[in-house]
């Protein structure tokens, strides 16, 4: 910490020597597999990464969720997606569903404090009507894609719902505050969103706090980047690794610029920087997650265990590497904490976990609800069709019991090792599965123990049962026709008045 730099910590949140609260630099990486940084994996090359991690605090026992909506709509909202109505499956760009109106956002909490706020990139919690799309849910400004994928040069997203009709779209997505933007069209997203954000960053009176967030688009499908990185790994000989490698490099060195940004700018001394994946990597797009189990959209560890990081000069105990309960929900009373702000009103999930950031003081989370999901249904993925029924996982102390259907339970080595795939069966059609596991213990989750611990079964079954009776009902609506790209101009965009 700089000589001279006073921190002085208030009930109502934290103040830098200015008096005004910090700068939030919130970066999102989208499909970020547990093995594909650095520090987990040397053969990937993440240099910005691994420095902010080791200066900061690097988290190990943070947990996302499997897929991209729920977790996107539990860090703004910092509620569970059982009390959501979202918790089976994404939000599909023919769909009309969002995160409710009634959630209050990260970004609306951050303007009652006075915060300038910013978003750039992945939305992907609804859009269809103008109510929910970002400048309308608190950001003040939205350079980015409404939808959950897309080409990463063409900005065109041709997937609407997985069902006969609704697929191959091909809608464009990309805007600028609420305006299409096809001047960028052609240009690789990982560039332009760190440029955006580089922008931002150089026009911002640093007298005004900052919130600013950032959802690359990058790792996730379509496996492009510009062949400057994949020249790095020659030595890798799968070539759908070797590309998915040069897109983890190519970020990290966006985030290296946006962090350059920062202090050339004078902001850097006074921001909080997270760093987050959105869920477990997708194995079949060339992610990974060894040593652990399972991969994007499986309750198995590989599925929710994320990448997680918070840098910031106002850490009381830097270069801490941080093993305490963290869930994706506890960032939003974190960040309003910073803020100043109170989320008394709020009938929040999450837990403010600032003195376990800084000062390695015990979470106050004790167990995570990672998802209740009661539809039985044929769920079609671009990848690996199947049976999806019913599931449900929760973690209790260092117990975690999954029911139903938790999905693909290999471990998957990444192509570059020499280790061997370990096969596990599809659990994908007994809905009466139960697993039962110590995961501080059993991280990789090989030791199954729900008939050693039976006791300890039921209890874990009468929470989820608790948990289960103030869940909203489901929503996950048939496509719209309305939504057709062909009827607004061929792009995605608001459908309903």
């Amino acid at each position: 910490m700089e000589e001279g730099l006073v921190i002085l910590v208030f009930l109502f949140g934290l103040q830098i020597a200015s008096g005004k609260p910090p700068h939030i630099v919130f970066i999102l990486a989208d499909d970020y597999g547990f093995n594909d940084i650095g520090y987990h994996n040397p053969r990937i090359k993440t240099p910005f990464l691994d420095s902010l991690a080791t200066n900061g605090v690097r988290l190990e026992n943070y947990y996302v969720q499997p897929i991209c909506t729920p977790t996107r709509s539990q860090l703004f909202s910092g509620r569970y997606q059982i009390h959501t109505g979202l918790q089976h499956g994404i939000i599909w760009p023919s769909q009309a569903n969002a995160l409710p109106k009634n959630d209050t956002t990260i970004a609306s909490k951050l303007k009652e404090s006075g915060y300038s706020t910013h978003m750039i990139g992945k939305w992907h919690i609804g859009f269809y009507k103008r109510e929910f799309i970002p400048t309308q849910r608190g950001f003040d400004s939205f350079f980015g894609y409404l939808t959950g994928g897309e080409d990463y040069y063409t900005h065109d997203d041709p997937i609407g719902y997985p069902s006969k009709g609704y697929s191959g779209l091909n809608g464009y997505d990309m805007r600028r505050n609420e305006e299409v933007a096809t001047d960028v069209a052609g240009n690789y997203s990982t560039f332009l969103f760190t440029n955006e954000a580089v922008e931002i960053i150089s026009s911002h009176d640093p007298e005004t706090p900052l919130f600013l967030f950032v959802a690359y688009q990058a790792v996730h499908s379509p496996l492009q980047v510009p062949e400057q990185y994949t020249e790095i790994y020659k030595d890798i000989k799968n070539p759908a690794r070797r590309t998915y490698a040069g897109m983890v490099t190519c970020m990290d060195e966006g985030i290296g610029n946006i962090t350059v940004a920062l202090q050339k700018h004078g902001l850097w001394d006074d921001t909080v920087l997270f760093f987050s994946t959105d869920n477990g990597g997708q194995i079949y797009a060339a992610g990974n997650n060894y040593p652990l189990r399972g991969w994007k959209g499986s309750l198995w560890e590989g599925g929710m265990r994320g990448i997680g990081l918070v840098h910031s000069k106002l850490l009381a105990k830097p270069g801490q590497i941080n093993s305490e309960l963290i869930h994706v929900t506890d960032w939003f009373p974190t960040i309003v904490h910073l803020s100043g702000g109170s989320v008394e009103d709020l009938p929040l999930d999450g837990y403010n976990v600032w003195e376990t950031l800084s000062n390695g003081e015990p979470s106050p989370r004790k167990e995570i609800l990672h998802n209740i999901d009661p539809i039985d249904a044929y769920w079609d993925s671009h990848f690996e069709p199947y049976k999806h029924c019913r599931q449900a996982a929760i973690r209790v102390g260092d117990w975690k019991l999954l029911t139903g259907c938790p999905g693909n339970g290999s471990w998957l080595p990444p192509p570059e090792s020499s280790y061997p795939i370990e096969y596990a069966p599809n659990y994908f059609d007994n809905i009466n599965s139960t697993f039962l596991f110590n995961i501080r213990e059993d991280p990789e989750e090989r030791n199954e123990l729900s008939k050693v611990y039976p006791e300890m079964v039921n209890n874990l079954m009468r929470r989820l049962k608790e948990y289960n009776a103030t869940a909203v009902p489901v929503r996950y609506p048939k496509p719209d026709p309305a939504s057709l790209p062909e009827l607004h101009g061929n792009v995605w965009a608001p459908w309903e008045l």
